[in-house]
């Protein structure tokens, strides 16, 4: 065994051992229970984020965990096509070469895109591995693989054909940089200063008057149809049925009445530019007004603008409306006003209300949707995400699914040539062409992303082809087990999948009858969403590229191992909370498997390896006449963190697993139980029984960790004898009532009133410590304790003697029959406990020692003063080195209190 534990040939070797095995091959098994993850899809062109790393740590510690409990387990891998992201990517690659899209053609882009993505995507699927992941990667998916488009375009005409898609005139969101409509869930609001501008609107009928009317948007003015004011506001129900003329391309323009209008914004009257907003829209279509739309679709002003404006990008329009009306005093007040602006998800440019034919969904099995989680069908974990899911199913608008792209799903939907494509009659929707394709021309958009992502679950096991679903297992592995995901795809994804189950799983329904209960859990896509919180920085900003703020995970799997980054990140998640990452926590997860790695190795020093394969058989060598207390204590702490990390499972604290997992391998086992090893495996008549303990504790540790640390706990199982040609991850940990039961094989029983008394002994040991500390002795092992208690403590006392003084670092502990004067000591639950400084200690010496430890601490301190009192210090200097400074002084003064508190201990 190798002095150090070299991560990255660890690594390679075994994860290279695990592919060549099949280790994650997910199989129908009928001898198992199923137990399947299908992994959220990456965009196909994405890399590894800190995100990503937390996301399929978390999904790998699942499927390991059922690996070990004996399930046919698959974790289904894949890559999502990403349309607007990956467009966006092709075309900026073709505008380097100085090409647009249009200058190829579809065909011919698509053909661009393709080999972009062959050859930029799928980086993420492999860096997953350097990672660890455990995937089924025979079973990789693209979604626009050509059975999963398949399986796209059939969902796409069922639901069609039920009259759940619709294609109509409606006010969209609209991209301008990726000239596309957005569905509302793509649309992010931004809180966003803008300046409220106050412009006149002469009244036609009463030369010489005006009405005024506050608007942030000066450059629509040009698409003004009307005016309106609310029926009982009694400054302006006068003007009803009255004109105004437009400021701009003058044009009288009715003044109308209606409820939408808010009475106490601005003027309280409203300017109505239908084609350019959402209100508008609703309060033009109630008032039969005309739809004047005079923005082009990249977000420039068209020729109904007029000349003065037409080609202006839209922003440049508003400041050159404002200066107009400025000129001609029609623009009177100007004032900052703070609103919400949404912007494009992915473009990160602010969106636009637009009118457009578009492809929309009436989502399916909303009802049943609710029901499925209110029923605890589906569990949130944590559960709040609940009554956001509901929120949003109470509060359900139609999807709009057409895109204005051409990398993804392309519309099944062909238009008779030379024919109105707004009657339906025109219209040919099929999964396949019409046999007279010449006559016939396809939609030109293809579907939202996620109008293929959410049939994640069912497409990729087959659905809706018989024959690919009894191949790929969807009656053994649907529904799936758990998802794992971040509660900002709530609605685009979690919602939506669960719909899309419901629907299509097994029998179908009409749309006005609604799933019978016991049908249900059969047809939603998981039982359990997993919510993850949002990784940020040690100042809490959410990590970003352009913050900088955000490392590479390939760098710190390089630097700390794949089993330091997995343990140092789920050592800082605890359950859907938001994260501070600290590169110094994936330090320390490296120490801890460095610290596994030192222990194996001290147990391999010990003594040669016996028979480790199976519990039973180590327990057999424990001789009964040399157990101690220390081990009753190890093992029944070992059974308690047994039962305790399966309850914390249950409930998805993985974090608190972690934790449990860490006080007992570090606390218990290392820092008591092996202290206390050290002295006995040199006494020959013990040594057996300690060391056979030990196999069993490292054997159940190792078991524990490997859902967390699968590297490390893999190449110890090996090297320690566990694995009776068994891989770890084969193997369960059990419970501990299920090792009491072996560990009662070879006639041991267990107490728990040890653990009150070891409980005890501990903080006895924390104690002698602290009174060694306090007088400068923490390294003098040559010290002498005496006690004073009654005899049943004496017994505990007594009993535990050699690992006392081991664990302490001490020579001496005698019992005496009175308390004692004039020593430091102090007071436990076993009884009082004296420092004896005549015996083992060179007073002198440790007085100098400590006299020179004050001499040089008080120039240390007057040193710092004099900086922190310097003005050209404090305030030129980074503030970090200021602080740092700071933290430094209270430190050494610390330290100067306790040298002087031991001095004075020593007279």
């Amino acid at each position: 065994m190798d002095k150090a534990y070299q991560p990255t040939e660890v690594e390679d070797r075994l994860y290279n051992k695990w592919i060549s095995e099949n280790c994650f091959s997910g199989k129908v098994d009928s001898e198992k229970d199923g137990f399947a993850i299908v992994i959220p899809p990456p965009n196909v062109t994405g890399v590894l984020t800190m995100g990503h790393v937390l996301n399929n740590t978390i999904q790998d510690i699942l499927a390991r965990r059922a690996r070990q409990k004996g399930k046919s387990v698959l974790w289904l891998p894949g890559t999502d096509h990403a349309g607007i992201a990956t467009q966006t990517k092709v075309e900026q690659f073709l505008r380097n070469e100085g090409k647009t899209r249009a200058d190829l053609g579809r065909e011919n882009f698509l053909e661009h895109a393709k080999m972009w993505r062959d050859k930029h995507g799928g980086i993420i699927l492999e860096q997953l591995k350097k990672l660890g992941c455990s995937c089924d990667w025979s079973r990789n998916v693209h979604t626009l693989d050509e059975d999963y488009s398949k399986s796209v375009i059939s969902a796409f005409v069922k639901l069609y054909k039920k009259g759940y898609i619709y294609r109509g005139q409606r006010m969209v969101n609209w991209c301008p940089a990726s000239l596309t409509a957005l569905s509302d869930e793509e649309v992010i609001m931004k809180p966003q200063e803008s300046i409220l501008y106050k412009i006149r609107y002469k009244i036609v009928e009463t030369p010489g008057a005006y009405v005024e009317v506050s608007t942030t948007r000066p450059e629509t003015i040009v698409g003004d149809v009307a005016l309106a004011i609310h029926p009982e506001d009694p400054r302006w129900v006068n003007l009803k049925g009255k004109h105004v003329m437009r400021p701009i391309n003058a044009q009288a323009l009715p003044i109308i009445a209606d409820e939408a209008v808010e009475k106490d914004f601005g003027t309280g009257i409203l300017k109505i530019t239908p084609a350019h907003d959402r209100l508008d829209f609703e309060i033009a279509q109630r008032h039969n007004l005309p739809m004047l739309e005079i923005m082009n679709p990249d977000g420039t002003l068209n020729k109904l603008a007029g000349v003065d404006f037409v080609g202006k990008e839209r922003f440049s329009a508003r400041k050159l409306v404002a200066d107009r009306l400025r000129d001609e005093g029609l623009l009177i007040e100007e004032e900052k006003h703070l609103n919400n602006v949404g912007f494009s998800e992915r473009a990160d440019v602010p969106i636009e209300p637009r009118l457009s034919e578009q492809w929309f969904l009436k989502y399916p099995r909303v009802e049943e949707a609710k029901k499925s989680v209110l029923d605890k069908h589906i569990k949130f974990f944590p559960q709040r995400w609940e009554k956001t899911y509901l929120h949003w199913l109470d509060n359900i608008q139609d999807w709009c699914i057409s895109r204005q792209l051409w990398w993804g799903h392309r519309i099944p939907a062909w238009y008779k040539k030379g024919k109105m494509r707004s009657d339906p009659n025109n219209w040919y929707i099929s999964e396949t062409p019409p046999k007279d394709i010449e006559n016939w021309e396809q939609d030109e958009d293809v579907l939202d992303t996620w109008a293929s992502s959410w049939l994640w679950p069912l497409a990729t096991l087959g659905w809706p082809d018989e024959d690919a679903m009894k191949e790929k297992g969807l009656d053994y592995f649907y529904p799936t087990s758990t998802l794992v995901t971040g509660p900002d795809i709530i609605f685009f994804w979690v919602a939506r999948m669960i719909m899309a189950g419901l629907e299509f799983k097994g029998r179908s329904y009409k749309t006005d009858q609604l799933i019978p209960e016991n049908e249900i859990p059969s047809k939603i896509p998981f039982k359990n969403v997993y919510f993850t919180g949002i990784i940020r920085d040690e100042k809490g900003r959410k990590m970003s590229k352009s913050l900088g703020n955000s490392p590479d995970p390939l760098d710190l799997i390089a630097k700390y191992g794949a089993d330091g980054l997995r343990h140092g990140i789920m050592s800082i998640a605890p359950k859907g909370q938001d994260i501070r990452f600290s590169e110094e926590r994936i330090e320390q997860g490296r120490n801890f498997c460095n610290k596994l790695w030192n222990v194996s190795r001290f147990r391999l020093l010990s003594a040669p390896l016996e028979d480790n394969s199976l519990v039973e058989l180590i327990v057999l060598r424990i001789d009964l006449g040399t157990v101690n207390d220390d081990d009753k204590a190890i093992l029944l702490r070992l059974v308690e963190t047994l039962d305790q990390v399966e309850k914390l499972y249950e409930e998805f604290e993985f974090n608190a697993v972690l934790q449990s997992i860490y006080k007992f391998f570090w606390n218990d086992f290392c820092d008591w139980y092996i202290e206390t090893s050290k002295s006995r495996i040199q006494d020959s008549d013990a040594k057996n029984t300690c060391l056979a303990v030990q196999d069993i504790c490292l054997r159940h540790i190792l078991l524990l960790l490997h859902p967390f640390t699968p590297f490390i706990s893999e190449e110890l199982w090996f090297l320690l004898g566990f694995s009776n040609g068994k891989s770890i991850q084969d193997v369960t940990p059990g419970t501990g009532g299920e090792l009491l039961q072996k560990i009662g094989i070879g006639g041991l029983t267990l107490d728990k009133k040890v653990l009150d008394e070891m409980d005890q002994i501990r903080d006895l040991v924390t104690s002698m410590r602290s009174l060694k500390a306090e007088r400068n002795l923490s390294n003098n092992r040559n010290v002498a304790f005496s006690f004073f208690s009654d005899d049943l403590k004496a017994d505990v006392l007594l009993r535990n003697k050699e690992s006392i003084l081991t664990t302490v670092g001490a020579a001496e502990l005698n019992r005496v029959n009175s308390q004692i004067d004039g020593m430091p000591a102090i007071v436990t639950p076993l009884g009082s406990v004296y420092l004896d400084l005549s015996t083992g200690v060179d007073l002198k010496a440790e007085r100098s020692k400590l006299e020179k430890d004050l001499i040089h601490l008080e120039k240390v301190i007057n040193s710092l003063k004099a900086k922190l009192s310097n003005n050209d210090f404090t305030n030129k200097a980074p503030q970090e080195v200021v602080e740092g400074a700071r933290h430094q002084l209270l430190e050494n003064e610390a330290k100067l209190n306790e040298t002087k508190d031991a001095l004075r201990a020593m007279s």
